[in-house]
């Protein structure tokens, strides 16, 4: 072998071995490349994992929210329904009074609502018509010291209950009109022996 064999000989073993390392230079490079992909493809799924979680988390968090203001405003619309109902029936209970009993509620009416002075009282055409015999004399002693009443043959359109007139001024005590002033109350104390009693 000539020294320019060798030497040809020399620069390919040198040219084998550079080769040689790069490709496990490169191999390991292509090992520490995928070692990281897979690492950051872990935590990308582990993180995007995470928040699917949150997200789900939250969407259900803001469902069972809205669930439960709805089921919140339903049972307040039923509880007011009821307590409308409860009202109605009892107003409606007036109306169905036997006569005796009717007209004894008129005259606490009567003896809660009167001015101490002069006036005369209106009834519905119903209830002038069916009234009891005695009764304008039965609420002249029923009325407080002061207090004075005539029966009026004029009537009135009420449903129920009566209208005091002193000179120009009516004091409405019709059933409408005593329910409607008191509508917050009444429902209040419906409302508290429907659904406080109970628990």
């Amino acid at each position: 072998m000539t020294g320019l064999d060798k030497i040809v000989e020399q620069i390919r073993r040198d040219a084998e071995e550079i080769a040689e390392r790069n490709i496990q230079e490169g191999k390991e490079e292509a090992r520490r490349i995928r070692q990281e992909g897979e690492k950051n493809a872990q935590r990308k799924r582990r993180e995007l994992k995470e928040s699917a979680i949150r997200a789900s988390e939250e969407r259900m968090a803001r469902l069972r929210s809205a669930a439960d203001l709805l089921c919140r405003k339903r049972l307040l619309e039923e509880k007011q329904r009821l307590i409308q109902e409860v009202v109605q029936g009892a107003k409606e209970s007036l109306y169905c009074l036997p006569k005796k009993e009717y007209f004894d509620l008129l005259i606490q009416l009567v003896k809660k609502y009167a001015w101490k002075q002069e006036g005369e009282i209106k009834f519905s055409s119903t209830d002038f018509q069916r009234m009891p015999e005695g009764f304008a004399q039965r609420v002249q002693q029923e009325l407080p010291n002061g207090a004075v009443l005539r029966i009026s043959p004029q009537t009135v359109e009420i449903d129920g209950g009566f209208v005091l007139v002193y000179g120009g001024v009516e004091e409405n005590c019709s059933f409408q009109a005593l329910f409607e002033s008191s509508q917050e109350l009444l429902q209040d104390e419906v409302q508290e022996k429907l659904f406080h009693s109970a628990l």
